[in-house]
């Protein structure tokens, strides 16, 4: 992960230099036998971590994923084995510690000239030689070594992180010799015509597909001969981030050359991006995730593989408060539980940074001028919640889903060409109004709108949740002239798809298969080329019109221009009004978004949104977004407000059950003597909360054959649960209720 604002590796090496604690550096302990997890070889929960294992590090996800190729590699994997994890290795793709490459001791040839490097020669580096590279052929060859340390060190998945080429990069010598070998002609500079600039990324695009598929080969050829099942991973950020911060990656095709699934890096860092909304610029962090997450779930929906989401409970910027990292922490988890159909989590990347970090007590709006910053370990309070959701994460597998928002249905179209389009003489929109001047209407008012891919727009089923499709050309143009026949033919089995653009964008012009009068191909705009795959004349006027057993609704306008309109999302509105009812859709509002995922409820107050009163949940629940695991009975779902509930009267069984704990619980079974017990696991120096259902008020709670004091634990007999407190222990203790 990285943040516009600087280098994440330089900041995390001076962070933890200066804020390691004494615990970082403690052997690992020895781990009495524990309760066995049934659960863990489905890989529900990971974090990616450069350190050794330390006793507040004691996470207890199913995964730990080793991050980077050095020396103390094998050291690291055998020590997050050896308590009880599966080990992955994770390592950066387009920028790492790969001076050997650069400079010839890899294969006696320097590679330099491969680093990525701007208009002015500056080369873009991720601090010091770490450079951004402009892959070649042998770089792929180069990788392959490292992924076979990695994997004889017993590595059982392979993470490629981040596969990105910048927009604002194209420039140097590396670069065009590939421009060379692959268009067959002279480079041009990608700033002298969008032409010149959408090939460029056209190229990125390929020579980072080229590299990794020489990787994934190597570890299919490697599992092959060994008999082993290594499985490829992309951590990467979605393609809603990466097409605003100008970025150019592979994305929804990765899949295809043999990635078996995606970290979607989704966090605050990236949701917090400012765009704009009726006019209003400014950071709408739990929306730009909502679309983030959902933009990755739609790529492995349609395309098969596994796919965690990640988030970070601070982000890469050190300068924000813990209030700041904690609320907007919440926000990206509620939006990343919005997406049902996806049950893996990254918890967290670098909980060395979390855990051993000291971060400001004040946010900079409220600092004064000149005041000394604070800066804190994590709030115990904020330490034992992410331990209460981190645990709670990895039971959302969950068959019982049920929504409670406005119309479903709904999608707005992507395409990885998103990321083309971003760069000089003719850059798209610069705060991304293209995309949010459609999407952000939607989720605005409760209609939990679906990014769909349009590179996967062919294969079958891919479009059968969506009735009602909202796209544009401008900002995006499609790589292929089949996904126009598929969008055709879902119209005209009874989709409705709503088509705004004034037309007016440059790259309509560029050199692609709609213009190409050597196949045959005449259009001024790819618009014209899906107009008469309807069935319309190319140059259809805007209004209505029947498509088969669907519609096509034209309007001509800019919805870049919309986003800085304070009426522009009640002009979109209007249109998805209007579609809806073509394709006999319920058309609704709401202020909130809800949805059940078995006894777990996800709520979203939404702002900038319908007026009214906010909507009211009413039960029993516990509020896993506190620290004290508190019963509420009712919960507002106020403007701005995120929740992640338990309700109880849906969790609770005729047996005694944990409910919710900031710790690991393993092996709970109630005894034929009445009691019930349980082993609880957790990071040293983090208090854990556990709340259990029990039917009647203990005589004795025991902590390690220890009575537990009597302050310690709470009983509250309307609902019939108890809540214990205590210090977790990285090695586990013994609970028994009586």
């Amino acid at each position: 992960m990285k943040s516009p604002l600087g280098c994440l590796f330089l900041a995390l090496g001076s962070l933890l230099a200066t804020t390691r604690s004494a615990a970082a550096q403690e052997a690992p302990q020895a781990r009495p036998a524990r309760p066995a997890d049934p659960g863990q070889a489905r890989e529900r929960t990971c974090f990616q971590t450069h350190a050794k294992w330390d006793a507040m590090l004691q996470l207890r996800s199913d995964v730990a994923v080793c991050y980077g190729i050095d020396r103390t590699l094998s050291d690291r994997i055998a020590q997050w084995k050896a308590q009880g994890y599966i080990p992955h290795l994770m390592t950066g793709v387009s920028w790492g510690e790969y001076q050997d490459y650069l400079y010839g001791r890899f294969d006696g040839v320097r590679h330099v000239d491969e680093a990525q490097r701007e208009r002015n020669g500056t080369v873009i580096s991720h601090g010091g030689d770490v450079y951004y590279m402009s892959p070649g052929e042998s770089f792929g060859k180069f990788l392959c070594v490292g992924v076979k340390r990695a994997m004889d060190a017993g590595a059982e998945a392979i993470h490629l992180e981040e596969p990105e080429f910048w927009v604002r990069g194209g420039y140097g010598a590396g670069f065009q010799r590939e421009w060379k070998a692959y268009y067959g002609e002279d480079w041009i500079p990608p700033h002298t015509s969008p032409d010149a600039q959408y090939r460029a990324s056209l190229l990125k695009y390929y020579l980072y597909r080229r590299a990794l598929k020489q990787v994934f080969d190597f570890v299919k050829a490697e599992n092959a001969r060994t008999g082993r099942h290594v499985r490829c991973y992309v951590p990467t950020h979605s393609l809603i981030n990466y097409a605003h911060w100008k970025i150019v990656s592979p994305e929804s095709s990765l899949i295809e050359v043999g990635a078996d699934g995606f970290i979607a890096q989704v966090w605050t860092g990236t949701a917090r991006t400012p765009n704009n909304y009726r006019g209003v610029h400014r950071e709408r962090t739990f929306e730009a995730a909502f679309f983030e997450y959902g933009a990755m779930m739609n790529v492995v929906q349609a395309t098969g593989g596994r796919v965690w989401f990640l988030n970070d409970p601070i982000e890469d910027n050190p300068d924000h408060s813990w209030e700041d990292y904690r609320t907007n922490w919440e926000s990206t988890m509620t939006a990343s539980l919005l997406w049902p159909q996806v049950w893996r989590f990254e918890v967290m990347p670098w909980p060395e940074r979390i855990f051993h970090g000291r971060y400001p007590t004040v946010d900079r709006s409220r600092r004064r001028r000149g005041e000394r910053v604070v800066r804190e370990p994590i709030p115990p309070a904020y330490a034992t919640e992410l331990m209460t959701v981190i645990t709670a994460l990895n039971d959302m597998e969950q068959p019982d889903v049920a929504w409670d928002c406005g119309t479903r249905g709904v999608g707005v179209v992507v395409s990885d060409t998103m990321m083309f389009q971003r760069g000089e003489p003719n850059p798209s929109d610069e705060d991304f109004g293209s995309f949010y001047g459609l999407a952000m209407p939607m989720v605005k008012h409760g209609i939990p709108a679906v990014p769909a891919q349009l590179e996967n727009a062919t294969i079958p089923g891919a479009l059968r949740d969506h009735k009602v499709l909202l796209m544009t050309y401008q900002g995006m143009k499609p790589m292929r002239p089949e996904v126009h026949a598929a969008l055709a033919a879902w119209v005209r089995q009874g989709g409705a798809l709503v088509f705004v653009d004034d037309d007016r964008d440059p790259y309509n012009a560029v050199r692609s298969w709609w213009n190409d009068s050597a196949k045959g191909m005449n259009y001024r705009a790819p618009r014209q080329h899906l107009f008469e795959q309807l069935g319309l004349a190319k140059d259809a006027k805007p209004g209505v019109h029947r498509v088969g057993a669907g519609w096509l609704i034209y309007d001509a306008s800019s919805p870049a221009a919309l986003s800085r309109r304070q009426d522009g999302a009640g002009h979109v509105r209007s249109l998805v009004r209007r579609a809806c009812a073509a394709a006999k859709l319920d058309y609704r509002e709401t202020n909130y978004l809800a949805l059940r995922r078995g006894p777990y409820v996800v709520a979203a107050g939404l702002d900038e949104s319908v007026e009214g009163a906010p909507h009211v949940l009413r039960g029993h629940f516990i509020n896993l977004f506190d620290a004290r695991l508190p019963i509420v009975d009712s919960v507002t779902l106020a403007r701005g407000s995120r929740h992640l509930l338990l309700d109880i009267d849906r969790a609770r069984s005729s047996k005694p059950v944990v409910l919710a704990s900031a710790c690991k619980v393993l092996g709970a079974k109630a005894e034929a003597d009445g009691s019930f017990r349980f082993h609880a696991e957790g990071p040293d120096r983090i208090e854990a909360a556990i709340r259990v259902a029990i039917d009647r008020e203990p005589t004795e709670i025991r902590l390690d054959d220890r009575p537990l004091a009597r302050e310690a634990w709470t009983w509250d007999a309307p609902s019939r649960t108890i809540l214990l407190r205590f210090p977790n222990a990285p090695t586990g203790h013994r609970v028994a209720i009586k």
